[in-house]
């Protein structure tokens, strides 16, 4: 018990350094993207290019993974594992296969309809080559998580942001300046790592289709797609909205945003990785609604501040970048609240953990999907960039009160949604007040006043009473 226990926080501690790992590497290669690529409409060509290739990514995988997840460990015969495997394999090659073909047959008019120029269509089969070998790395990495080689998945999937990061550099400067340059980057990079990973990739690609086990992997898959796709679509949509109705050049500022925005992640990942254990060693205790209900708060507050620091220095922060990427940093702190509370719904959702009734978050995301689509097409077009952040956040915020009020039902923790709420609100509106000080050009001391602001009115809120839990207690 001990030993699993030991490695449980060892292969913990080295799946967040991963994390953590490449993302920094991601973040210090955004500045080196752009100043090759110093119109933000090419970035946003490269950025839609990417939204494309997730939701490619998204119908290979097709829930797959949580499947095998499932039965690889459900069987003890190395025969059956291995058969679930090359089906997995054989499937997702399958349709990576069909969408190749697809794409080679209508390359000029799927570019026309998708990058606005038929003469671009050798990005989409560049693309299509990277989902390919993508599709391959992927999963034998998860195979290979799933034996516990954990330090040989996370070298590997650094050493796979590294060669992105020198190979796509290598291409901009001495070969082609463009898209083009950074998508052979890739490619390259996934060539190496297929070659390094030929050993224990070879078993897998040795492709067999069994239906049975087709007929198991997809039919345990399928209810897990919708729950999937309603998170594609509240991250993603909005970048198609904004190319039909506004431009590559907003979809550049706007991919450069989030970017920064997402970096929020590195701070919250290993709160993420380590709560569904915490929370569920908690369950059975007295005390438990009691110490959640602090936790809920104090995060919240954490997050508040986060946000309010992310909006005050963007200024500074974003002239890594190029001069026409500047007006990227007005929307970042929004986003990095609506980043937030795509971690923070995991924290207020122990009653639906608790009592597996986890259908509820996959309903409200869902409704959050739908609605997301239906604010995009009502706001981008008249406030473009802005009409996009503000459906993104609506959309969060939507399902995580669903999720909160849910989980409330279930398991009741003695916090007041009104006051989590305001506090949540009142670091929403200062952020929008630094930035209109900001734009506007007032004196900076005016930032400082909304700081102060925004600490009277934690300290008029008397939060502090429920992070001491004496609110909580006599509400229990």
């Amino acid at each position: 018990m001990l030993a699993q226990i030991k490695r449980l926080g060892a292969d913990s501690l080295l799946y967040a350094f991963m994390n953590v790992g490449t993302k920094l590497i991601a973040f210090i290669m955004l500045p080196i993207y752009t100043s090759f690529l110093p119109d933000p409409a090419e970035y946003g060509v490269l950025d839609y290019l990417d939204r494309i290739t997730s939701m490619l990514t998204f119908i290979v995988i097709f829930g797959t993974d949580s499947a095998l997840a499932f039965y690889y460990f459900d069987t003890e015969d190395k025969k059956k594992k291995l058969q679930y495997v090359r089906t997995v394999m054989g499937f997702r090659l399958m349709v990576v296969m069909l969408t190749g073909l697809v794409v080679l047959a209508a390359g000029p008019w799927l570019s026309k309809v998708m990058l606005d120029d038929p003469s671009l269509f050798y990005l989409l089969y560049i693309a299509a080559g990277v989902l390919l070998l993508d599709t391959v790395i992927a999963l034998v990495l998860t195979v290979l998580r799933y034996e516990f080689f954990t330090k040989k998945v996370v070298i590997t999937t650094i050493l796979k942001m590294l060669l992105i990061a020198l190979l796509s550099y290598a291409f901009l400067k001495f070969i082609s300046p463009s898209v083009e340059g950074i998508l052979y980057g890739r490619i390259a990079s996934g060539a190496i790592i297929i070659f390094l990973l030929l050993k224990p990739s070879i078993q897998y690609l040795k492709v067999s289709f069994n239906k049975d086990i087709l007929k198991e992997i997809l039919k345990y898959a399928a209810p897990l797609v919708p729950a999937s796709l309603a998170f594609w679509v509240i991250v993603n949509a909005n970048v198609f909205f904004l190319k039909e109705f506004s431009s590559f050049r907003e979809v550049g500022i706007y991919g450069t945003a989030i970017k920064f925005a997402t970096l929020i992640t590195l701070l919250t990942s290993g709160v993420q990785m380590a709560w569904r254990p915490f929370s569920m060693s908690l369950k059975e205790k007295k005390d438990s609604p009691v110490l959640f209900s602090k936790l809920y708060y104090a995060i919240l507050l954490v997050g508040g501040f986060g946000i309010l620091f992310v909006a005050t220095f963007m200024p500074w922060i974003i002239t890594l970048l190029s001069d026409k990427y500047h007006e990227a940093y007005k929307y970042v702190a929004v986003l990095s609240a609506a980043t937030f509370l795509n971690f923070y719904y995991m924290i207020i959702s122990v009653g639906i953990f608790f009592t597996k009734k986890t259908k509820l978050i996959s309903y409200a995301f869902g409704m959050a999907a739908v609605i997301n689509i239906g604010l995009n097409f009502l706001l981008i077009p008249a406030f473009s960039i802005w009409g996009s952040v503000a459906a993104y956040l609506v959309s969060y915020l939507i399902a995580i009160t669903y999720i909160f009020y849910k989980s409330q039902q279930l398991y009741f923790i003695p916090v007041s949604f009104a006051k989590m709420a305001f506090l949540f609100m009142s670091a929403l509106a200062s952020v929008f007040a630094i930035v209109y000080i900001q734009e506007g050009g007032l004196p900076s001391i005016y930032i400082l006043y909304v700081w102060l602001a925004y600490l009277a009115i934690m300290l008029l809120s008397r939060v502090d009473k429920d992070l001491r839990g004496k609110r909580a207690k006599e509400t229990l």
